[in-house]
């Protein structure tokens, strides 16, 4: 440390990387705000309460969710990417945050550049339901029957763009098949109209169908993720079913304005990792049709920028637009 230009830099380096360290140490000294893109009810305002009180107290403040629904998420989104950058003010979106980019022609942010990835919460898993008119017992049978009769089969959905419609359209891509969308103002529609016959089938999340299945009015042909769920260990996966390379999860995502510093992203990652893998919160997930994902901030990230490039390609190559 002789050399004087040395030890000024090392001084100015010392300057900036202190305030920074302390800000992290006593952050956060109030409530931070967890902001939903959607209206109360659905499965990203279930997946934050659930995770609200054990995140809270990993914190040591109140984590106070606040609802900001509209144009399939991108006004919630919106409003914590042109937030204060302090960790104040942070979101919570689902794969739609992948999927939105592609789809709608004007966004009001840039997901890359304006966001800062936290970390992951959980991924929860869809299932393909029939209604009992529908012939097909299992997947084979219903691509069969899609193949000899292209466009005659109807699938509903939560609506252009949804996870819903998100799953199906992978699931045309890969098997090869004609199903026409229908798309409803949300997922309860879609699933009762399936249940009343109006269209053959649905994606929905394995939560809202799993009454349904039990209670026989809607049967189950596969679920989307990579494994039999616990919730209906006898159904397969669809993977497993002769569509080897179909996978489909919902992921639960939180999020920061970009320019965030760095030991508050980490201060964040942490203790948001650490209240999901407390048992008793694995549990309450668990029985909620969530499989708790805890990740690291570069592993959210890269999901999330992988996501980006597949559902580009798909919604392309499927012409979908958003309404």
């Amino acid at each position: 440390m002789n050399n004087p230009s040395c030890l000024r830099r090392f001084l100015l380096a010392t300057a900036l990387i202190l305030p920074l360290t302390c800000y992290a140490q006593s952050f956060p000294d109030r409530a931070v705000k967890l902001v939903v893109p959607y209206a109360p009810g659905g499965s990203a305002d279930i997946a934050a309460r659930l995770i609200s009180d054990d995140w809270a107290k990993a914190l040591g403040q109140p984590l106070v969710i606040e609802n900001k629904a509209g144009a399939g998420g991108n006004i919630g989104v919106d409003l914590v990417s042109k937030a204060k950058p302090d960790g104040y003010t942070i979101g919570l979106q689902t794969v739609s945050l992948a999927i939105n980019p592609a789809l709608y022609p004007n966004m009001p942010y840039d997901t890359l550049a304006d966001l800062a990835p936290i970390g992951m919460v959980a991924t929860s898993q869809h299932v393909l339901v029939v209604n009992n008119d529908l012939p097909a017992k299992n997947v084979s049978e219903l691509i069969r029957d899609a193949k000899a009769s292209p466009g005659k089969i109807q699938y509903g959905s939560a609506g252009t763009g949804s996870t819903f419609h998100m799953a199906a359209e992978l699931f045309k891509s890969i098997s090869k098949t004609d199903i026409t969308h229908i798309p409803y103002r949300g997922g309860g529609p879609a699933l009762l109209d399936t249940v009343g016959g109006h269209v053959e089938l649905s994606f929905p999340v394995l939560s809202a169908a799993l009454p349904q299945v039990q209670g026989g009015k809607l049967r189950a042909l596969g679920v989307t993720g990579p494994a039999r769920s616990a919730l209906m260990p006898e159904v397969p996966t669809i993977a497993e079913s002769g569509l080897p390379d179909y996978r489909f999860e919902t992921w639960f995502m939180v999020f920061a304005p970009a320019g965030t510093p760095q030991p508050i992203l980490e201060k964040l990652n942490s203790t948001l990792n650490a209240s999901l893998n407390q048992p008793e919160l694995k549990a309450r997930m668990t029985r909620e049709a969530f499989d708790p994902a805890p990740s690291s901030i570069d592993g959210a990230r890269k999901l999330l920028a992988d996501d980006m490039k597949k559902w580009a390609t798909l919604i392309k190559e499927s012409g979908i637009k958003a309404n």
